[in-house]
């Protein structure tokens, strides 16, 4: 049950964190606002994004809070970077479904050059070297290239903004990682626990300012949030 819990709270940042700081930084423009999208299921999601704002005042923000007062910025760019390169079997594999032959090659490489020359992935060597970006895709941005559409907007407990297709795409993301072909569901559970916790504390306190200016700035945190989910999924799509 507490490992359980311990992924669960770590999973809160994956998306939810970056929809949150974007929308943020984004309100503070003068940009008009995007048309309504339907949401059917509003009521539950508006309590459920409460619920994790909560989760995020109690709970993330006083970790990484400490984490930043006692990991330099330059290491916690590096942790960030290393958790990255360990995403590259699902990037591979979805470009691979995407009939993007060579991204999901120039995806192998990277992971190659980066693990061998930047120390497992904690420097990006790949990139500034030999130009190789990393070509992000997942698999609901997969089942979207094959026309799956989006289904209801949700807002999952502890994850943050979603779609149902992008739900599908999380669990069948999380399946294609190697550890799940390999160890026992609590062994699984337990190194899942372990490095998503580290990654999502690590990714909140290199966004206090942001996170702390949530309130200020936005006029519908809710609204805002879901707008720049939605519209960041599109853009991921087209390209």
């Amino acid at each position: 049950m507490i490992v359980r819990l311990l992924f669960t709270l770590g999973l809160t940042l994956f998306s939810y964190g970056f929809v949150v700081s974007t929308a943020t930084a984004q309100s503070m423009q003068a940009d008009p606002a995007p048309e309504p999208t339907e949401d059917p299921l509003e009521g539950v999601n508006q309590s459920v994004f409460q619920f994790n704002l909560k989760v995020d005042e109690y709970v993330l923000r006083p970790i990484a809070t400490g984490y930043n007062a006692v990991m330099p910025d330059a290491a916690q760019r590096g942790v960030h970077r290393f958790f990255r390169n360990l995403g590259v079997v699902e990037r591979f594999a979805n470009n691979l479904f995407q009939g993007e032959i060579l991204d999901a090659g120039q995806e192998v490489g990277r992971f190659l050059v980066n693990t061998t020359l930047g120390g497992v992935g904690f420097v990006e060597v790949a990139e500034p070297l030999l130009g190789w970006k990393e070509n992000h895709e997942d698999f609901g941005q997969t089942l979207a290239v094959y026309g799956v559409g989006t289904g209801p907007y949700l807002v999952l407990p502890f994850y943050g903004p979603s779609t149902v297709r992008d739900t599908v795409g999380m669990v069948a993301d999380g399946a294609m990682h190697p550890m799940s072909h390999f160890l026992s569901t609590i062994q699984l559970l337990a190194i899942r626990a372990g490095t998503t916790t580290t990654r999502v504390v690590n990714y909140r306190s290199m966004n206090l300012t942001l996170f702390e200016d949530a309130d200020r700035y936005a006029v519908d945190l809710y609204g805002s949030a879901q707008d720049i989910y939605l519209q960041r999924r599109a853009q991921q799509i087209q390209e």
